[in-house]
């Protein structure tokens, strides 16, 4: 039975947790949230489907809606990089490649449709980390974070601060993106000039969990139903989710989650390339993270 103290602390919590923004509200309470949620479960083949729908500003004080797809360390399914020339939706991609789920990938030129982070797949180079104006050496704050797939597995690591430092690197599969979010446990420190991690945007990013378990992760963004996160409050999200690493990946009206043979063409999540919250604005892009 709960004490009279630990029931006064709770109220205290949730009420704080109402009446103060995010950046000042007591964690605990959103954690506690969070893990708490009515998640909406559905077990796919070696994988599982979490689906909340927060609605009354009680995700990191806004409207969320958050998907998530658990892969458990002794699931046969694995994960692969895909690539088009011309950017294309994230459900044809994993259709095309007999996916059962699928995200999509790192940042892309939205003109000339290539990637600008570094992007290899099945040992072929086919995208580099552009340059800065400025700096052609180092790379840029959204190059900062890269993970290579190890039979299937992704593996979260700080990539060298030369911008073509992966070339270095012998492994198959390599994608880069950023910035880092959360390394080896610890919420790695954002920037505050840039309104990429200051606003509230539609958000995805790839985690690994201290057990092995991977997580891909979308957050809706740009509706009152779904307001999105800034990138601190991702962090945040993905800790309390249980990450120990974690990679922001492309987002905004790239952000995208699809399960083979669910309704709406496969689409989890509300897609906001066309500025609603619905299943008919997914966007182009250039590379994927599909689920095999």
């Amino acid at each position: 039975m709960i004490s009279k103290h630990a029931m006064r602390k709770l109220l205290i919590l949730i009420c704080l947790a109402v009446v103060l923004p995010a950046s000042l509200r007591p964690q605990n309470a959103d954690s506690l949230r969070i893990a708490n949620a009515k998640w909406q479960i559905d077990s796919l083949d070696g994988m599982t489907l979490k689906r909340m729908h927060f609605n009354r500003k009680n995700c990191l004080g806004s409207n969320q809606f958050v998907a998530v797809i658990e892969i458990p360390t002794g699931s046969p399914r694995r994960l692969a990089f895909t690539y088009e020339p011309q950017r294309t939706p994230t459900s044809v991609h994993a259709r095309k490649h007999g996916a059962l789920a699928a995200i999509n990938g790192s940042f892309f030129d939205m003109q000339q449709h290539n990637p600008i982070c570094y992007l290899r797949i099945d040992g072929k180079e086919l995208g580099i980390n552009t340059p800065q104006v400025s700096d052609s050496v180092h790379r840029k704050y959204y190059q900062y974070g890269s993970m290579k797939l190890v039979a299937g597995r992704p593996e979260i690591f700080v990539p060298d601060s030369v911008r073509l430092a992966e070339r270095m690197l012998k492994d198959s599969n390599i994608m880069t993106a950023g910035p880092l979010l959360i390394h080896k446990g610890r919420m790695l420190p954002m920037r505050d000039d840039k309104t990429f991690v200051t606003h509230r945007h539609n958000r995805t990013a790839v985690g690994v969990c201290a057990d092995g378990t991977v997580l891909l992760v979308v957050v809706d963004g740009r509706t009152k139903q779904s307001e999105g996160l800034s990138l601190r409050d991702f962090s945040r999200l993905l800790r309390y989710l249980g990450c120990r690493d974690a990679l922001n990946l492309d987002g905004g009206g790239s952000t995208t989650m699809y399960v083979d043979r669910f309704p709406n063409g496969g689409l989890v999540n509300h897609p906001t390339d066309n500025g609603r919250y619905d299943f008919d604005g997914e966007r182009g892009v250039s590379n994927c993270i599909i689920v095999k």
